[in-house]
């Protein structure tokens, strides 16, 4: 049986991805977008938690005034946008777990949220597409090179597309790991899709919800700091219209140890519980997602690196104009404009698309 033939194919549907896709159906292109897990969206993902209408990020949770490309699309998809809670001072927890609330500033004031979660804004650009161009839990395995085009094979060998172009929309350490290539890439274009840090994937998130965000009644923000942890961070993550509150916390902790701790859960809701008091230890809802264990986010090394400040990032110059143009790197590392974070994703999407 013939492959079907597109004019592009889309390695991943996380956001860079269906931004590409959105950009090709609105300008009558054909492609195949695929996507090895079950949902769309990648790192941008919400669960729902403690009522069914309320819905929390347990990946990226914010945006920003600045960021030109996610301003627009949030309008255009006609989400409602709210700005993060910060009112009230923050709580500062030392090594030794003693407490200060006496901090008139706020970490993330002025950051944006989407109200029911940046699922929403998955769900909206999946709504622009052709159903029959997306297609979940295929993960690509191989892509082959020939003179007229690229095939796009899964992991039985069997070619699911033909192509003018692939746009690879997954981390560059990803791309390297889980993909092959005919011709091969080089040494050096390996190592520099390796050497790119994935963007969060070596982190973990928890969130506990409440029946309503109590913090803010004592004048606190919801926003903490700790030396001690696990919680190196934690910010309010109560929805728009608070029919419950919520906090959520980046752990301090390195994968390995988080694997280590069976009650890890348990220690969160203490730690909120030593910062923010006793209505703190009764959540109705609680959610760890570690990413490091994400399949398709994060590679071993992801995992096996500490956590550190954002990277600078960027296309490393060997990967520019792969297979002559006709392999395109998308992910949201590979930009220097806001590189790692979802208005890269869409600066990485337009460059892939249109240059």
């Amino acid at each position: 049986m013939t492959a079907p033939q597109v004019q592009t194919a889309i390695v991943g549907g996380g956001l860079s991805g269906l931004a590409a896709a959105d950009l090709l159906t609105r300008e009558g292109s054909t492609f195949a977008l695929f996507e090895a897990r079950a949902r769309l969206g990648g790192r941008a993902c919400s669960v729902t938690l403690g009522s069914p209408a309320d819905a929390f990020d347990v990946g990226p949770a914010w945006f920003w005034p600045g960021q030109p490309r996610m301003h627009a699309l949030v309008r255009r998809l006609g989400l409602s946008v709210f700005e993060q809670y910060a009112r009230g001072r923050l709580v500062f927890e030392d090594e030794a777990g003693q407490v200060r609330r006496d901090l008139e500033f706020s970490t993330m004031a002025g950051a944006l949220r989407v109200d029911g979660g940046f699922a929403r804004l998955v769900e909206g650009l999946a709504a622009t597409l052709p159903r029959a161009s997306v297609q979940t839990e295929i993960g690509v395995r191989t892509l082959r090179r020939d003179a007229e085009g690229i095939e796009v094979l899964d992991d039985t060998g069997r070619v699911l597309v033909r192509a003018q172009r692939a746009l690879v929309c997954i981390p560059p350490r990803l791309a390297a790991e889980s993909i092959e290539y005919d011709p091969p890439l080089t040494p050096e274009q390996r190592r520099a899709l390796a050497a790119v840090p994935t963007w969060m994937a070596g982190h973990a998130k928890f969130i506990a919800v409440y029946r309503e965000p109590f913090w803010r009644a004592a004048g606190l923000s919801g926003d903490a700091i700790s030396r001690r942890g696990p919680m190196a961070e934690v910010h309010d993550a109560s929805p728009q219209q608070p029919s419950s509150g919520a906090l959520f916390g980046f752990l301090g902790l390195g994968a390995s140890v988080r694997a280590e701790l069976a009650d890890l859960p348990a220690r969160c809701v203490a730690q909120l519980t030593q910062l923010f008091g006793p209505r703190a230890a009764d959540p109705i809802a609680m959610c760890l997602v570690d990413w490091a264990t994400e399949r398709w986010t994060a590679t071993p090394r992801d995992g096996a690196e500490p956590p550190i400040a954002h990277p600078t990032y960027g296309l490393p110059p060997v990967l520019s104009g792969t297979w002559d143009g006709r392999l395109r790197w998308c992910s949201t590392e590979t930009v220097e404009e806001h590189g790692g974070l979802l208005e890269g994703a869409l600066v990485a999407a337009a460059r892939g698309v249109l240059d």
